[in-house]
C-alpha cells in the first residue's frame, strides 16, 4: 500500500502541536497538584531523567506521527475521514491512557484527579492528534 508519507509528517507534526497545546493546558491546571504532592515527598523534586519535559514532548511528537500513520494504513479497509480519525485515536489513546493510570488512580496515593488527568492527556490527546492527521492527510 502507498502512502503519501510528507502529508503522514505534516499530520503527524500538527498533530503532535495540539497534542502538545493539550497537554499543556492540563498541565497548568494540575500543577497545584504536582507542588503538594512533591510538598508531602511523593514525588521528586527534581525530574529522574534529565530534561523530562522536553523528553516528553518529543514522545507526544512521535505518537503522533505514528497515529498519522495508522491512519494512512486504515484508510483502504475502514474509509477515510474523522471517523477512522476519531476511532484510531480512541483506540491508540485508550491502550496508552487507561490501563496505567486505573491501577494508579487504584494503588497510588496520590490524588486521583493526578492519573485522570493523565489518563485524560493520553486518550483525549491521541484523539485530537488521529483528527488533525486525518484531516491534513491527502493520498
Amino acid at each position: 500500500m502507498k502512502v503519501n508519507q510528507a502529508r503522514i509528517w505534516i499530520g503527524g507534526i500538527a498533530g503532535g502541536v495540539v497534542w502538545n497545546a493539550w497537554s499543556f493546558l492540563l498541565y497548568t491546571r494540575q500543577a497545584p497538584f504536582y507542588e503538594a504532592m512533591q510538598k508531602a515527598g511523593l514525588f521528586l523534586k527534581q525530574p529522574r531523567y534529565p530534561f523530562f519535559q522536553w523528553q516528553w514532548i518529543l514522545l507526544l511528537f512521535v505518537m503522533s506521527i505514528l497515529l498519522a500513520y495508522l491512519y494512512a494504513w486504515s484508510r483502504a479497509t475502514a474509509g477515510a475521514g474523522p471517523k477512522t480519525a476519531a476511532k484510531i485515536g480512541m483506540l491508540v489513546g485508550f491502550c496508552a491512557g487507561v490501563p496505567g493510570n486505573f491501577a494508579q488512580a487504584t494503588w497510588s496515593p496520590v490524588p486521583r484527579m493526578l492519573p485522570l488527568g493523565w489518563m485524560l492527556e493520553l486518550w483525549i490527546g491521541a484523539i485530537l492528534a488521529s483528527l488533525v492527521a486525518g484531516f491534513l492527510y491527502k493520498e
